[in-house]
């Protein structure tokens, strides 16, 4: 892992906040972790997640051990979607993510979990970013769905409407839902990303499974650290693109600025509801901390 003073300094050298991957600098230890956790989700995910997923894996040829290069990635990507990775050492500030979206950029943080962090990591790293969100990148409506939030989020951000706009990205590019032939299928990156949240979006009786409708996620708060309480799920990805681009977003963000936040577990009468959740999970865990 770098060390903070590394990332300050070449953060500093880049506007846009970027930086190399260095790629020669991660040990055998972190390309050990990430071929255990690909492994791991590679196998799992099949018939879990929607087929374009695994489609992307197989482009990117990320079944290759180790860590993999971004100039690698970036050469089938560039030739696919025209999006290419870039790397960051962590979180970048909302304008320059949207930026970098807005021109095909999809921005990686390039560390890597410790081993004893396997299971859960707060802050996204390599494999979050890499193996959960590039895949998805190499087909074609889904990455123009990328691009067109990143030039909704510049908007959103002249007109202070960025919180509404991150529960779009949170619900869908993180956590979403795909309806399919044979059921519903995963998408969202925190999901395929994570062991225990691939079994539990699919399979857990407690979360709400909602028909995704854009001013209903706009409205609805989410849970940061632990299972989320209620999942959208879309119709196709070529739904999603045409709801987000078909969307007058600044009238929608003033209404917004009049109506309440809607909690994570809630159900409204107009919910194209799925599955009414039994919030079981949520209930054990409050009861945890108390």
């Amino acid at each position: 892992m770098f060390r903070m003073g590394e990332m300050q300094d070449m953060v500093a050298k880049a506007a846009d906040w970027t930086v190399p991957q260095d790629w020669d600098a991660y040990s055998a230890a972190d390309h050990a972790t990430w071929d255990a956790l690909f492994a791991r989700q590679a196998a799992m995910l099949r018939g879990r997640v929607v087929p374009e997923f695994l489609d992307g894996l197989d482009m990117l040829r990320m079944d290759r051990p180790g860590i993999p290069r971004f100039e690698a990635l970036n050469e089938r990507l560039m030739k696919a979607t025209g999006w290419r990775v870039v790397a960051a050492p962590g979180l970048v500030p909302d304008e320059i993510f949207f930026d970098h979206l807005a021109h095909r950029r999809f921005v990686a943080g390039r560390f890597i979990r410790r081993p004893d962090q396997i299971d859960y990591l707060e802050e996204p790293d390599v494999f979050h970013d890499i193996f959960g969100h590039v895949p998805l990148l190499a087909h074609r409506v889904f990455a123009d769905y990328m691009q067109a939030y990143g030039l909704g989020g510049l908007r959103a951000a002249r007109l202070g409407a960025i919180d509404h706009l991150a529960r779009l990205y949170w619900y869908t590019v993180e956590f979403g839902l795909i309806a399919g032939a044979g059921g519903l299928k995963l998408y969202g990156a925190g999901i395929v990303s994570s062991h225990a949240e691939s079994l539990f979006a699919l399979d857990d009786p407690s979360p709400n499974r909602i028909g995704f409708d854009l001013r209903r996620v706009m409205r609805t708060r989410y849970r940061i650290n632990d299972f989320q309480q209620s999942y959208f799920v879309i119709d196709s990805f070529d739904d999603l693109l045409r709801q987000t681009q078909d969307a007058d977003l600044g009238p929608l963000y003033a209404a917004l600025e009049g109506e309440a936040d809607i909690a994570p577990d809630a159900l409204t009468p107009d919910d194209r509801l799925i599955h009414r959740g039994t919030q079981a999970h949520a209930r054990r865990a409050a009861s945890a901390e108390d």
